[in-house]
């Protein structure tokens, strides 16, 4: 697929929406009553506002990108299940916000079985709890909207003696919706393969601008130009680190130099429809990797193959950060970095000292997307459509004592997506130059029509 030329794939479809609420409701049982909030506006400063983005997890149970809305899913209802208070349509107000769903929309377009104006939920949620016997919510995460909750509970209490039924469980949302997220459907797969193919041609573009003198930023533009070109947001806050600011894990001022003999470690990723993608590169700002700089690259690259590896169903999730540290740390160990023998050196953690973070993430609409990585104390085993992130790399302080000039300063991370299929894994991500030779033979074909446009 290329976001260049190809149509982009068609969004979440209101059957699949619904079907994401049935298999939740099956879970909760017919005596729950599950209640989700939309994400709230968030200021900036002012009375300017940051661009809004829903809560995910509301997303991915309706696709209704407004805010002031509440999802209420009732288990067995006979009027309807699936509920959604939300603003009413305001002339007044959509002149200066734009358009809203309302009530109506929110039946006819997002396939809801009612909609209420939001001014109504104090009136009508206490008599949707009543005769529930479990409450699935999201404690602790809009404090505001829990009070009200505790509110609507205490309604209830109140007419106990009138022998309304209370809720006498109150439960973690997370707890079943995380674990149904974690898988992803096909339609999924098609948006986050998107979301990977305009990230792909963002990391070129900032490749192809490249050259010593630069600015981060003037790298971080060219990234995010390519996201918007494609109707993308960045999915994280972009990190265009050079020379050392390479090794700042997050890194975000984005505002030195590029120098001649820099490397640039550039993690910048598209989101698409509400889908993250999350890449890494590492590459010479002036198209050639010194000794030194290839060394480490190779090595990078190396742990990643050995962690891809193990990326396939009824393997450990955290086989591919052991496959990892085994070959980063005997590198290490060969090159001087390290002292000592393998076992130890894994044993004690002292690989660390380079390589301080794990190998990778569920991704999702998250970046770093919801889903247990250990049951019962025991690493998870992949399963198809488990979609995940393999991110090894080296970083070496500037001032690090005991270590050969040429190495200090470096950083180096090597990212990639990768969806779990039946026979093995998908790379979403491999159209990008990965190893230190096509990442050269790449800078090289860029600087001939850099020069040639000149």
């Amino acid at each position: 697929m290329n976001p260049m030329t190809d149509k982009p794939p068609a969004e979440i479809g209101a059957a699949e929406y619904a079907c994401r609420r049935s298999a939740l409701m099956e879970m909760a049982g017919e005596d729950a009553i599950l209640i989700l909030p939309s994400a709230p506006p968030r200021v900036r400063s002012g009375n300017s506002h940051y661009p809004y983005r829903q809560d995910s997890d509301f997303w991915y149970l309706c696709g209704f990108p407004e805010p002031e809305a509440v999802l209420v899913l009732i288990p067995g209802r006979a009027h309807g299940e699936a509920l959604l208070f939300c603003r009413d349509r305001d002339r007044d107000r959509e002149a200066w916000d734009g358009a809203r769903a309302g009530p109506e929309g929110a039946v006819e377009q997002h396939g809801m079985d009612d909609a209420y104006p939001i001014d109504d939920i104090d009136e009508i949620l206490p008599g949707l709890l009543e005769g529930r016997s479990r409450v699935y919510y999201h404690f602790g995460r809009d404090a505001d909207f829990d009070l009200k909750l505790i509110g609507w509970v205490n309604r209830v209490r109140a007419q106990r003696r009138q022998g309304a039924q209370l809720p006498h469980e109150f439960l973690d949302l997370g707890y079943l919706l995380h674990e149904q997220r974690l898988f992803k459907s096909r339609d999924e797969l098609r948006l986050m393969q998107y979301a990977a193919d305009i990230s792909v041609d963002a990391h070129r573009a900032a490749m192809a601008a490249a050259r010593p003198g630069i600015r981060e930023y003037e790298l971080q533009a060219e990234v995010e130009r390519v996201f918007r070109a494609h109707d993308g947001w960045p999915a994280y806050n972009s990190i265009v680190g050079a020379g050392a600011n390479g090794r700042v894990l997050h890194y975000v001022n984005n505002n030195a130099t590029c120098r001649d003999g820099d490397l640039v470690l550039i993690d910048a990723g598209a989101e698409y429809r509400g889908y993250a993608s999350d890449i890494t590169r590492t590459f010479p700002v002036n198209g050639c990797f010194t000794a030194a700089q290839r060394a480490l690259h190779d090595l990078v690259g190396a742990a990643q193959a050995a962690a891809l590896a193990q990326a396939r169903p009824g393997v450990p999730y955290e086989a591919g950060h052991a496959a990892a540290v085994e070959v980063l740390t005997d590198g290490l160990l060969r090159l001087g970095l390290l002292q000592g023998s393998l076992r130890k050196n894994i044993a004690s953690g002292q690989y660390k000292r380079f390589y301080p973070h794990k190998s990778g993430h569920w991704l999702g609409l998250d970046v770093h997307d919801v889903g247990d990585y250990r049951i019962d104390g025991e690493s998870r085993l992949l399963e198809p459509g488990m979609v995940f992130t393999i991110e090894p790399g080296l970083y070496i302080a500037a001032d690090a004592p005991g270590i050969a000039e040429k190495w200090r300063g470096i950083g180096i991370r090597i990212e990639d997506d990768v969806a779990i299929t039946d026979d093995g894994h998908r790379v979403l991500t491999a159209a990008l130059a990965r190893s230190a030779d096509e990442v050269e033979a790449t800078m090289v074909e860029y600087a001939q029509g850099w020069n040639f446009g000149r």
